[in-house]
């Protein structure tokens, strides 16, 4: 499916995203057109999927985050739908993941402060519906988080 060159081009993407095609022609000794190709190829079958900004919410003035534990109240049936279409809502939960198992969802929140934190758990968190528990876990350090692929 993949070839060296399409490999190469990834490689290159996931280390600078901002990479024009004539400097991906030219890391790669291929020509500008058939780089450009591969990548509208990669874009169309599903691999790449896009390049996106981002942004460190640390030095936009957040300084928080926890990573929420629910588990939802499953006798209602379609609480993982209500859920899920109501945590989207809230601004500064930037991620959800679902789970199979005791716990499952978990939510990144972040907020400027602890009272800010409170804020949101409080007014936003605890309005979301058919929740059963919540653990908070309290983000200490990131170690890793790379999303780039072994190519």
């Amino acid at each position: 499916m993949l070839d060296d060159l399409d490999r190469r081009l990834l490689r290159l993407l996931q280390a600078d995203p901002s990479l024009s095609g004539a400097e991906l022609a030219e890391r790669t000794k291929a020509s500008m057109s058939k780089c450009l190709r591969r990548l509208d190829r990669m874009r169309e079958v599903g691999i790449l999927l896009g390049q996106e900004a981002i942004i460190d919410w640390a030095a936009m003035g957040y300084a928080v985050e926890v990573s929420l534990r629910i588990t939802l109240d499953k006798t209602q049936s379609r609480a993982f739908d209500d859920f899920i279409v109501a945590a989207r809502e809230v601004p500064e939960v930037l991620e959800i993941q679902t789970f199979l198992g005791r716990v499952d969802v978990r939510l990144s929140v972040i907020a400027r402060d602890m009272a800010h934190y409170q804020q949101i758990y409080r007014n936003q968190i605890l309005t979301l519906p058919h929740i059963a528990d919540i653990e908070a876990l309290m983000h200490i350090a990131r170690i890793k988080s790379d999303e780039a692929l072994p190519l």
